[in-house]
């Protein structure tokens, strides 16, 4: 047998050899091995030197196990909207599509991955929700942040929005800045410019 090669206590991966096996298969030399982990296997000598053989099986299953776990928390507020995001901007079946993804409102690719979202956002706090910063734009770190429910009403892009005095501010901001009630203030502005509606 001027080929054999003697692959006693050599290491291949996770495994080293201890001893030639009786458990022969046609010609191919096979090897008693113990692993890392405490396991033992039989392995062709062939395929320890390719480094096909690498261990009594436990590196197989923790890279399944690895490529098949999730970061622990589907469940949360904080993953909700970030599902929320996704199905919005992507998905034309979604009820609020047209007003996201149908109008060009995009998912920055980098947060297409729920991991990259939480360490760019971290944890949703008590009582707020995602906000774009500039509604004309996508979500991305850049332009995303948490807000209040309150914040994020009068961040949408259908408020109105009154230059008076050199500032400019939704309708009622200014109401509750001149302490009118929102709908006088807004029924005076249908009528008058608002230096005059503001001083009624």
């Amino acid at each position: 047998m001027a080929n054999f090669i003697d692959l006693t206590g050599q290491r291949f991966g996770r495994l080293v050899v201890v001893s030639r096996s009786t458990n022969t298969n046609a010609g191919s030399a096979r090897w008693n091995c113990v692993c890392d982990c405490g396991g033992t296997t039989i392995a062709i000598g062939e395929d320890l030197r390719a480094g096909h053989t690498k261990s009594c099986g436990c590196l197989k299953k923790e890279i399944t196990t690895e490529r098949s776990r999730t970061h622990g928390m589907s469940r949360t507020s904080t993953n909700k909207i970030w599902r929320g995001i996704r199905l919005r901007c992507t998905n034309p079946n979604e009820a609020a599509y047209k007003n996201y993804g149908g109008r060009g409102i995009t998912i920055c690719e980098r947060w297409n991955k729920f991991e990259n979202f939480y360490a760019d956002m971290g944890e949703r706090p008590d009582g707020m929700s995602i906000e774009r910063k500039d509604n004309n734009k996508g979500y991305s770190p850049e332009n995303c942040c948490w807000a209040t429910r309150k914040s994020q009403a009068r961040n949408r892009r259908t408020n109105r929005i009154i230059k008076y005095d050199g500032r400019e501010q939704c309708l009622i901001e200014w109401a509750e800045e001149l302490g009118i009630n929102y709908g006088i203030l807004s029924s005076r502005l249908r009528r008058y410019p608002p230096q005059f509606a503001f001083n009624m």
